[in-house]
């Protein structure tokens, strides 16, 4: 059954994936090599250093955005291979864009003239977004190819901005909490971070209403497996083995008839969600293999 599991996914994968997905598929279960998987993200790349180009599916827009950028760091993070001049291009790209207070804004306008999810639509100036503004400052502090740039003074003004704003507020939601986890995961006070972990994000990760229980729950929520696509991932510790088996359970039911796994949200195109509904499966897998499934 489990190689039944992998052999449905990789002909979805093969027939309707992205090449970069395609890639990953490779590398996480025939051999593949990362650096196949840093070729095809290449391609996203824009000259300013940042990513775009459908890279996130539901913004079709050619020019950079925040959040594609930090896909692709999440892309080199899965690959523990960070590249170096990649990296460098980002750093370029997100000097650009800091705003004046610090921090990076979750979309520009650029991507209102190109087709995209009405979640995405900007409709005033850009201002600082802990989304994406936490994951990028906790991938770029997490790597270690190029670390020249974390004294200058975009980085530590948005640095800052990520301080005052996890000792103000209280996570909230998935794409929020996700933010805070990645940031004070890698944050370079360790002490400062180990406390708001446990007096903030710990407390919130408790309660029963932060992060979805029920397997066969509907529509866009998200579930154990979300939360904890590994037993590596931070939020892993709140959940129980029981709930544990009942989700990778139901996961493997979830594989649809074409090999593929399914969106919970509303689709941009048909081009749009075939591409997301393969790096999906892409992860389900993953997460498959993780637990010991396959």
């Amino acid at each position: 059954m489990n190689q039944t599991i992998v052999e449905r996914a990789k002909s979805f994968i093969y027939n309707h994936g992205r090449l970069l997905d395609r890639r990953r598929f490779e590398y996480f279960f025939e051999g593949g090599s990362k650096e196949a998987v840093i070729s095809a993200l290449q391609a996203y790349q824009n000259h300013d250093g940042g990513f775009g180009n459908a890279l996130e599916p539901d913004i079709r827009c050619p020019h950079s955005q925040p959040v594609a950028t930090e896909v692709a760091l999440l892309v080199m993070d899965e690959m523990g291979c960070f590249d170096r001049d990649i990296i460098r291009g980002i750093v370029c790209y997100l000097k650009k864009i800091t705003v004046s207070t610090g921090g990076f804004p979750i979309a520009l306008r650029e991507l209102n003239e190109y087709p995209h999810a009405p979640w995405w639509t900007v409709k005033s100036d850009p201002l600082a977004n802990i989304n994406p503004t936490g994951q990028i400052m906790g991938l770029l502090l997490k790597q270690n190819e190029v670390t020249d740039f974390y004294e200058e003074e975009w980085f530590q003004q948005t640095l800052q901005y990520l301080w005052d704003y996890v000792d103000r507020e209280e996570p909230s939601g998935y794409h929020d909490g996700v933010q805070w986890i990645s940031f004070l995961e890698h944050a370079p006070d360790r002490q400062r971070a180990e406390a708001i972990l446990a007096t903030k994000v710990d407390k919130w990760l408790s309660r029963q209403d932060t992060i979805e229980r029920n397997p066969a729950a509907k529509g866009y929520v998200h579930k154990v497996l979300d939360w904890a696509s590994s037993r590596e991932c931070y939020a892993a510790k709140f959940i129980s083995e029981e709930e544990f088996k009942q989700h990778l359970s139901h996961l493997v039911e979830q594989q649809q008839e074409d090999g593929g796994w399914p969106m919970s949200w509303q689709e941009v195109s048909l081009g749009a969600a075939l591409e997301w509904r393969g790096g999906i499966t892409v992860e389900r897998l993953k997460t498959l293999k993780s637990y010991g499934v396959l």
